[in-house]
């Protein structure tokens, strides 16, 4: 008789708030060798596969359909009437500057989404190759290419979803701010597309430095009147990855438990994780907290210099940004219990962009979740007040650049 084998498979979690207090929805998965798959008819499918999952980055229902388009001999099996269940290869989304180093790591992940129909892949070169490897993976969703501005009309046209990773990347001794130039201006550019083509999806700004370019894509819709609020994230969801990472290992916690909610921005010192208010509750010292957010603020740092000139944070970074993909594709489906960190206009503050956990809905932002940024530490609350006037000159250079641009732009007609 064949020997029982067992693995386990997990891809991270999510956090809904419950009244003022969190919890945290782990998932992983195991699989038992012996244990027969059933059959299935068509994307709904619920193998026999030992299931501890709760949600996800790619959700409960998301996997077993997922699981559905690989194992093409399984059948269904009822689920509980209350589970939310997602349609199946439902949506549009379009990944601007999908041949880049995040750019096609997040394509693959965003091509394993059974939410995903149709995913465009652009960029201004090299996109052919990437679109031709993608599409020969076994998942739902049919992938096109488009290269060149001539082609970007077409490429936005009737998407839910657009997820801009454009731009260059971080080298040693750059700072976030060395990157601004560049990246401003091709983040105004494909924006401007964007508002044009598909003014109502979900926008979704990773191209750093996003304490910037998400002001400036707010600029850029106002000037095309189409600015909806609710409806532009910057993604600093690997904030929330690290944090989460990092303290598990600190702790030695079960990663799947851990959940730490990150405000403020997304570079260096703006980015403030909330070890106050984790899942589960853990008490830290003065240091270790110290240490923590530290390491936290400084982790794209690390990943440069570990990478020695070859490059920035690429793999995390697009794991990241597709687990808020995914979270945004859920929203838009139904699910009424999503929730992630995201940079958005916000009222929470006296700055009009704050980076903190919001609930998701159809319409994009639901609520804020305010409890989060209240009863701090004496640290956080330092660290709060520290990091207020660099994302304000962060805000104000973003709008500003905009601004500049537009009369400059207005004078020479």
């Amino acid at each position: 008789m064949a020997a029982m084998t067992t693995s386990t498979f997990g891809l991270g979690s999510y956090s809904t708030p419950a009244g003022l207090a969190t919890k945290t929805k782990p998932f992983s998965m195991n699989f038992n060798t012996l244990k027969p798959l059933n059959r299935f008819t068509g994307l709904k499918v619920m193998p026999s596969i030992e299931n501890e999952l709760d949600t996800s980055f790619f959700g409960r229902d998301s996997i077993r359909t997922l699981q559905a388009s690989s194992l093409p001999k399984l059948q269904p099996k009822q689920k509980p009437a209350k589970q939310f269940q997602p349609r199946a290869s439902t949506f549009k989304v379009a990944l601007l500057g999908a041949a880049g180093g995040i750019g096609q790591p997040l394509g693959l992940l965003i091509k394993m989404s059974p939410l995903v129909s149709n995913l465009h892949l652009y960029d201004i070169a090299n996109v052919k190759g990437v679109t031709a490897d993608l599409s020969h993976c076994n998942t739902p969703s049919q992938v096109h290419d488009f290269t060149g501005s001539s082609e970007l009309a077409s490429c936005l046209n009737g998407v839910d979803v657009v997820v801009i990773p454009a731009g260059i990347p971080r080298k040693p001794g750059m700072t976030r701010d060395d990157l601004f130039n560049i990246n401003a201006s091709i983040v105004m550019t494909l924006v401007e597309a964007v508002a044009i083509h598909s003014p109502d999806a979900f926008i979704h700004i990773i191209s750093n430095p996003v304490n910037s370019t998400v002001p400036i894509a707010a600029e850029v819709l106002k000037q095309k009147g189409v600015y909806n609020p609710k409806k532009l994230f910057g993604v600093t969801t690997l904030d929330v990855v690290r944090a989460n990472t990092f303290v598990a290992q600190k702790k030695n916690l079960k990663l799947i438990d851990v959940d730490v909610p990150v405000i403020g921005g997304h570079a260096g010192i703006t980015i403030l994780p909330l070890l106050s208010k984790m899942r589960p509750s853990v008490t830290f010292t003065d240091l270790e907290a110290q240490e923590l957010t530290a390491r936290i603020q400084n982790a794209g740092t690390e990943v440069v210099e570990a990478k020695d000139g070859s490059g920035s944070a690429t793999l995390s970074m697009a794991y990241a940004a597709a687990r808020f993909v995914e979270s945004s594709l859920r929203a838009l489906d139904g699910d009424g219990d999503v929730y992630e960190c995201s940079f958005v206009q916000s009222e929470l503050t006296d700055l009009p962009f704050f980076a903190s956990r919001v609930k998701l809905g159809k319409n994009g932002v639901e609520a804020f979740i305010s409890s989060d940024i209240r009863g701090l530490t004496e640290f956080e609350v330092k660290a709060l007040d520290a990091l207020k006037p660099e994302l304000k000159a962060s805000i104000d250079k973003g709008v500003s650049f905009v601004q500049k641009y537009a009369a400059k732009a207005a004078a020479s007609n």
